[in-house]
């Protein structure tokens, strides 16, 4: 049995986020799919003695991802984690799954990982991108991968606000309601805004992120470029630890998930 480490980038626009749901088809779940081919003994996965049910109808290994995206969010770098009975190579897998995946999901890395390796528990920092386009006229080219904004036009207020969040909070203001997650304190290494005459980026870097943390972020911070909201007000929103304080949540459109980094050991 091998653990695998595989880098899988997506358009997210079709799915309903990483994650397996009742409600629809996962990115998880048609790669778990592609895999079915590959395995050994395919007749005793297929009984249904292991793994996943997949699409087709055979059964697939559970891979782990590192980040459980929303619906309709994007990745560039998503990491995923299987475990794996087979002596095929890893060029061989790699090329069988991008055969065997739709063309929205690609295979951009495939390597063998240390025993035990888990992208989701074992991961040190994830970078995410949220893109808002403040033109008056969205390119309908753009229309899946941004938040058309245009009224977000203070660039330097919303720098100002991003400075706020850089470092460790409790962030239960920017948090999903209704989660179940209590620990709510997490640590932004940076926050970066970058502007030019098509729209302005969101980039930010953390140890882990809350269930719409970024997108609940990147609605306050437009608030603020949009001066419906005070620069300083963000330390308020943090210290009320309360959904209602914040700003609103960004359509997912906007989001990808960049990178995901680990310890030299994985």
């Amino acid at each position: 049995m091998r653990t695998l480490k595989l880098t899988i980038a997506y358009d997210g626009t079709n799915y309903v986020g990483w994650q397996r749901q009742t409600n629809g088809v996962s990115v998880q779940e048609v790669v778990e799919a592609a895999f079915v081919p590959l395995l050994p003994r395919a007749a005793g996965w297929r009984s249904g003695r292991s793994g996943n049910a997949s699409p087709g109808g055979g059964r697939g290994p559970t891979v782990a991802g590192a980040g459980r995206t929303d619906a309709g969010a994007h990745a560039l770098g998503q990491v995923a984690s299987v475990n794996l009975d087979t002596d095929l190579t890893a060029p061989a897998i790699h090329r069988a799954l991008n055969v065997r995946l739709p063309p929205d999901i690609r295979v951009v890395g495939l390597a063998d990982a240390p025993p035990g390796f888990h992208a989701r528990f074992h991961a040190g920092s994830k970078t995410y991108r949220y893109r808002i386009a403040t033109t008056p006229v969205l390119s309908p080219f753009d229309r899946w991968y941004v938040w058309h904004a245009p009224e977000v036009r203070d660039v330097a207020a919303m720098r100002a606000a991003a400075a706020v969040l850089v470092g460790t909070h409790d962030f239960a203001s920017f948090q999903a309601a209704g989660s179940p997650v209590r620990a709510t304190v997490r640590t932004v290494h940076r926050l970066d805004i970058v502007a030019d005459a098509a729209g302005v980026v969101l980039e930010v870097d953390g140890d882990g992120f809350l269930r719409h943390m970024v997108r609940a972020m990147a609605g306050t911070l437009a608030d603020v470029a949009a001066g419906t909201r005070a620069p300083d007000s963000m330390r308020a929103i943090l210290s009320a630890r309360d959904r209602a304080a914040a700003g609103p949540t960004a359509p997912a459109s906007g989001l990808t998930l960049v990178a995901v980094r680990y310890p030299a050991v994985c």
